[in-house]
């Protein structure tokens, strides 16, 4: 389809208007159209980075079959099939970014993909085209400042709008922020003309970006409870000696360090390997998939906890559950749409904030485990607590495989919140318990 408009300049003749106008009244009084489209705008996210901005376009499909035509709703399901290289050109043609009109940036789509989902309200299916645009400055200019020139469906329907929101700015650190106020680019109806949008970025650097990362590693760990339980409770017996098929007794200071610094090395390659190839999009399985896979390494931990089911293989497991937990970590960096350079800084930062959000739930919580290791009660409480991991990990494997949350996740939702006083209650337990069995000891001595 060829661009109708030039840049900046789609001032609308007499006939067109009249043309607009009965559009605009014919779409106004097809309400089951309407309906049939989760929204009848287009929704545009803007990821900026040093080097480029990536967009991603949500189009409902109704809507753009109006200005792209070829009856396109007939088969959406073939549809990217059937007319991928003409809508990438409709977009390229409708689609434009500069710093100086005179000299345009490059702009290149990148994937197109078919979206279906339902209208919560009566169930009716809709479909979405949505498209992902790289548009990538001059050399020597900035993406913090640059005008967008869009009109892509409302060149030809005049009550079309794209809201334009910033879901993300590497420079200023500011990541998924899905509470930014929407811009809007539509028709002005006084002058007859689509104005450009202005982008104008808050000033950031390197160094923030790269802070921001490391801030989002432990930022992710954190909030990341599964991460972090299923490393606790491979931790729970790693101070332990194993005796045939139970678990002995405290094997020393030296040899709880040892397997301690092996478990977390091992994890750490692991997951470093797979946040690195998914990263760079060289590795993907299915969210879900790697999810489920995630509650399942919890739970093969937690049957360990408690009868040693790979004594001595436990560096392995960790290495080998930790590429698994690594998929799930790169999933977060590729949504930020970045450049080879950026992302390598990224996950440079992304692989410490984890490592140092590990190192310091270890530095709290293993000697309170060591102390108690030492004493009767600990094959009770690695015991309880293994247990209750293994209850988590299955009620999450539920909710990851049915897609629907339980009682059990809505409880462990709500207690993520009194982790440190969890940690606090263990360490007041740890100690009452060591200097209760000293005090026995002293006694019968």
């Amino acid at each position: 389809m060829c661009n109708i408009f030039s840049i900046n300049s789609r001032h609308k003749n007499s006939w067109r208007l009249f043309i607009f106008a009965t559009i605009f009244a014919v779409t106004a009084l097809r309400p089951t159209i309407a309906a049939a489209h989760q929204t009848p705008n287009t929704l545009v996210f803007l990821d900026a980075s040093p080097h480029r901005v990536a967009l991603e376009l949500q189009m409902p499909l109704s809507e753009l079959e109006l200005a792209f035509g070829n009856n396109i709703s007939k088969n959406p399901e073939t549809l990217i099939e059937k007319f991928g290289p003409q809508l990438t050109e409709y977009l390229k043609a409708h689609i434009h970014a500069y710093t100086k009109k005179a000299t345009p940036w490059n702009v290149e789509v990148e994937a197109l993909r078919m979206d279906k989902g339902k209208f919560i309200e009566n169930g009716i299916d809709y479909w979405e085209v949505v498209a992902r645009v790289v548009i990538i400055p001059l050399p020597g200019e900035s993406t913090r400042k640059f005008m967008l020139d869009y009109d892509v469906i409302m060149h030809q329907i005049v009550n079309h709008a794209a809201l334009v929101s910033i879901r993300s700015d590497w420079e200023t650190g500011n990541l998924n922020t899905s509470s930014a106020d929407a811009m809007v680019i539509s028709w002005n109806t006084k002058d007859n003309v689509i104005y450009p949008l202005e982008i104008n970025l808050q000033q950031g650097s390197w160094f923030k970006g790269f802070n921001s990362m490391l801030a989002l590693g432990m930022q992710h760990i954190k909030e990341g409870t599964d991460h972090l339980l299923f490393l606790i409770v491979l931790l729970l017996p790693s101070m332990l000696l194993p005796v045939k098929k139970h678990w002995g007794g405290f094997g020393g200071v030296k040899c709880s360090l040892r397997n301690l610094l092996k478990i977390v090395t091992a994890f750490t390659i692991g997951h470093s390997v797979t946040l690195l190839l998914g990263a760079l999009g060289w590795l993907s399985l299915p969210a879900q998939l790697v999810e489920v896979l995630i509650a399942v390494s919890i739970l093969v931990s937690a049957v360990h906890a408690i009868y040693p089911i790979f004594p001595g293989r436990e560096a392995l497991v960790a290495a080998g559950f930790g590429l698994i937990h690594g998929l799930a970590f790169a999933s977060v960096l590729s949504n930020l749409n970045l450049t080879a350079l950026t992302l390598t800084l990224s996950i440079l930062g992304f692989n410490i904030g984890i490592e140092v959000m590990q190192l310091f739930v270890i530095a709290i919580i293993v000697p309170w485990l060591m102390l108690m290791s030492r004493t009767l009660v600990y094959p009770f409480f690695r015991t309880g607590a293994a247990i209750l991991a293994g209850i988590a990990a299955l009620a999450w494997m539920a909710e990851r495989v049915f897609n629907q949350p339980n009682l059990i996740t809505q409880v462990i939702l709500k207690f993520t919140s009194y982790e440190l006083w969890l940690v606090f209650a263990v360490a007041i337990f740890s100690v009452t318990a060591f200097l209760s069995a000293r005090f026995k000891k002293a006694l019968f001595v």
